[in-house]
């Protein structure tokens, strides 16, 4: 990427543009966010930038956090964790900027100066799913990724589904389950997973880090698997099996009126570990994924995953950064599976690995985004 001066409209050039790193929430999925988080924090060029590190606590209280990478990083005896605190963290515009203030039971408020940028680095619903990026919409302040709509298509995946083949995209054979149909008429949806065929997985709708999903080879398995989804959303979408390999591909949005960028698609492997699948203990506690990158396809597949990835980025609206999966199957046909709007974003990601191996490393990446947030418009666009 080229070595462009950050410069916009409203930001000093006296000084460092102001990041908050955002992460944490209140999804399941809330420590796989800190840990994307301590990434994040340990690689941004804090020379360029001045990084406000904010958590949020699983009861939503926002609170100014540590910058310490430790704090945040992942170990095999514990899941870091955002804790409450006496003193709350808010977004408020104060003399024309966007400040944020430390408040405290009978304290003054603090005034922690402008934010420039938000850097959302939240995974899952309340963070992911629009509700985030709704408030800074509102508030009129700059952030990293996607914006509402694109956040809460991306976050839901019958929806994401019903974009995908409007836009032509081939999609697999699924049903969509709502809590109603289920405590009504549970029989239905049996026959109609039964006639899907199995093996099929069950997935929260609107879950992700693969939180909740479990492959389900026969009936007698498919209402305890159910019931597992329906402790994360009791929206679920259940999808036939599909003999293929795993195809992932970055995408990065183009600067101005580009088209978005693509990366060289990536295959993943799950090596040991007794995982059937790419669940979440293969993704975060074994480190049991591998990834090639380039994958091993013909030039013709490469291409054409590239040209999807960015068909599917388009469909939704995608805005900054987003992974899309695929399958590819024995016969040569590429199934799209799903678009991440905020992908795992540690360094062991698939997302940066998959540009460090495209020529873009990890803080040039996250360089590279925070310019894209700053020099895009807040509102209609």
């Amino acid at each position: 990427m080229s070595e462009e001066n950050v410069s916009t409209e409203g930001l000093s050039a006296q000084r460092r543009p102001r990041v908050a790193v955002l992460f944490g929430g209140r999804s399941s999925e809330h420590a796989v966010s800190c840990v994307t988080a301590a990434g994040v924090l340990g690689a941004i060029d804090q020379t360029k930038y001045e990084v406000i590190p904010i958590g949020i606590a699983k009861t939503g209280q926002w609170v100014l956090a540590s910058g310490d990478t430790h704090d945040w990083s992942l170990s095999a005896s514990s899941l870091p964790e955002v804790a409450s605190s006496a003193r709350t963290v808010a977004l408020t515009e104060i003399g024309g900027e966007h400040q944020l203030i430390v408040a405290a039971p009978n304290t003054v408020p603090q005034e922690l100066g402008a934010v420039d940028v938000v850097f959302p680095l939240l995974h899952g619903p309340f963070g992911e799913d629009g509700t985030i990026q709704g408030f800074l919409e509102l508030s009129d302040t700059r952030y990293v990724g996607a914006g509402v709509l694109a956040s809460a298509v991306g976050m839901d995946k019958h929806f994401m589904k019903v974009v995908f083949e409007s836009a032509g995209l081939h999609v697999g054979p699924y049903i969509a389950v709502t809590d109603r149909q289920w405590r009504n008429d549970p029989e239905t949806v049996r026959k109609r997973v039964d006639q899907l065929g199995f093996p099929v997985f069950v997935k929260p709708a609107r879950a992700g880090s693969s939180m909740g999903i479990s492959k389900v080879d026969s009936l007698e398995g498919l209402d305890a698997a159910i019931e597992a989804a329906r402790e994360h959303d009791p929206k679920l979408v259940i999808e036939a099996g599909i003999v293929g390999r795993e195809i992932e591909c970055a995408v990065l949005e183009g600067r101005g009126t580009d088209a978005p960028r693509t990366s060289m698609p990536g295959e993943i492997a799950v090596a040991g570990g007794g995982h059937e699948f790419y669940d979440f203990n293969a993704k975060y506690v074994d480190d049991a994924a591998e990834l090639s990158c380039p994958a091993d396809l013909p030039d013709e597949a490469i291409a054409r995953v590239r040209e999807l990835a960015a068909v599917a980025f388009d469909a939704v609206g995608a805005e900054g950064l987003s992974r899309v999966d695929f399958f590819y199957t024995p016969e040569g046909e590429l199934i799209i599976n799903e678009i991440n709007t905020m992908p795992g974003f540690t360094p062991k990601s698939m997302y940066p690995q998959m540009w460090k191996a495209s020529g873009l490393g990890y803080a040039e990446l996250i360089d590279e985004l925070i310019y894209l947030a700053l020099h895009r418009k807040t509102g209609l666009r």
